[in-house]
């Protein structure tokens, strides 16, 4: 006889009825059990522990060649940039900035040597604008968009046009004996020392900045790795030590494999880092740095030599703020006391290298016999006797043109050492860094397949 079904099995669940309880977590959670019990259960037993003790083994060996091959390939790709980037992006920018205090200087020296410009000044200028416009297109190609040397390299492009417009026309004026000319000069010379020689100071400080960014992030010590390598071989120490104590037998291949490798790796990591490091921070105190006090050193004295050749092309027109003295020749003084002082410095970082002090040093002299004769020029112009003074500037013999151009080839010099000794420096911290990732990772993996068959060796002896 068939019963109808009873209220309670006709209700089905609503929404003010609890639904059914869901059993996969239930099922996940006792999955987990099962297996924690089973690790359990195979850690009382010695073949049990062996194999806990092996995977752990082989783990902590590629968890320290992981680390060290991704810290040593960050350190390495810093040192590259050094190298190969920021540091010629630095040199770039200094060199622009050169190119531009240069031209200047040749184009005022044209200008007082009348309407018609000596041939090799005006190649000199044509030089120095070609080379300053090459480096600015090579430097914005390796510079991004959205950096602040990118934005200094767009107003450089935009305003050495301008620069060079303002020369012709000082040039075609003085071809024709107009005093226009000497005014269309000046403010070429406004335009190049307030505009375009402080956007190239920018761009090279912003460089220079990058350069040593790249290279203290080469220098950084790896803690994470040496930390991992010390686990890592501290590990493998203890379980030949337990496998001594429990077989008494000296060596276990595999597991002394393993070790051996760890310690090849974590010798050269510290080894190799230490030679990158200290040969990055020489390139950077012993080059970088002279380099920098060079650079200035040589701006200045092109500042300089601008500012005595202004002092004639104007005549006395232009003065300082409070009217009390010539704005360019008090330019010039400014400009030859920091370079006493830059000169100073940078015979001081020379040190004992005969090499790259001789240089300097002949241009300290030159510095001094260059303000030697400005001081007769200025007092020869005082007298009123402009021509002979414009001779005793721009003359064929005991000029300060010639004093100028002593400083500059020594400075020039000065300059290219430093940069060989920086290069030498910089090339080999990246050299020491060299080969290390990539040999990390397989010494590492090499280590992890020999602990796990040493383990395995133990482990046969069970069965």
């Amino acid at each position: 006889m068939t019963y109808p079904p009873t209220g309670a099995a006709l209700r089905e669940p609503g929404p003010e009825s609890p639904a059914a309880p869901v059993t996969v977590p239930a099922q996940r959670r006792g999955l987990r059990s099962e297996a924690a019990g089973r690790l359990r259960a195979a850690a009382t037993t010695e073949p049990g522990r062996l194999q806990i003790i092996g995977a752990v083994l082989a783990l902590l060996v590629l968890v320290f060649g992981t680390v060290t091959f991704l810290e040593i390939s960050g350190r390495a790709s810093s040192a590259d940039d050094v190298v190969e980037r920021s540091q010629p992006l630095s040199a770039d920018a200094a060199s622009i900035y050169r190119s531009l205090a240069d031209a200047d200087t040749m184009a005022a020296s044209g200008f007082l040597a009348g309407a018609e410009e000596p041939e090799d000044v005006h190649a000199q200028y044509e030089k120095d604008i070609k080379e300053a416009s090459r480096l600015l297109v090579k430097a914005a190609a390796s510079t991004d968009v959205s950096t602040p040397s990118h934005r200094e390299i767009t107003e450089l492009g935009e305003l050495l046009p301008e620069y060079t417009g303002l020369i012709e026309r000082a040039r075609a004026n003085n071809r024709q004996g107009l005093p226009l000319g000497g005014a269309y000069l000046r403010y070429a010379n406004q335009k190049m020392t307030n505009e375009l020689l402080p956007a190239a100071e920018r761009l090279y400080a912003a460089e220079t900045g990058r350069l040593g960014k790249d290279s203290a992030d080469a220098r950084r010590w790896p803690f994470l790795s040496l930390a991992a390598g010390i686990v890592a071989l501290a590990a493998l120490v203890w379980m030949q030590r337990r496998n001594y104590r429990r077989t008494h037998r000296v060596f276990n291949r595999g597991l002394l494999a393993a070790t051996a490798a760890a310690t090849v790796v974590l010798l050269w990591l510290a080894v190799g880092h230490t030679v990158a490091r200290a040969e990055l921070r020489g390139a950077m105190v012993n080059g970088q740095e002279s380099l920098d006090v060079l650079n200035k050193a040589r701006i200045n004295s092109l500042k300089a030599r601008a500012n005595e050749n202004l002092t004639l092309v104007a005549r006395g027109a232009v003065l300082t703020p409070d009217g009390t003295r010539d704005k360019y020749e008090n330019d010039y003084s400014t400009g030859m006391k920091a370079l006493g002082a830059q000169l100073g410095t940078a015979e001081k970082l020379a040190g004992d290298d005969t090499t790259g002090s001789g240089p300097v040093k002949d241009a300290i002299d030159g510095v001094s016999e260059w303000q030697d004769r400005h001081r007769k020029a200025r007092e020869t112009d005082d007298r009123g006797e402009y021509d002979a003074a414009l001779g005793q500037i721009i003359g064929p013999k005991d000029t300060t043109g010639q004093s100028f151009e002593r400083v500059d080839d020594a400075l020039e010099k000065a300059l290219a050492h430093e940069q060989g000794e920086f290069d030498a420096a910089a090339g080999s911290g990246r050299g020491a860094l060299g080969g290390l990732p990539a040999g990390a990772a397989v010494l590492a993996l090499l280590g992890a397949v020999a602990a796990i068959v040493g383990v395995n060796r133990r482990l046969a002896e069970y069965r």
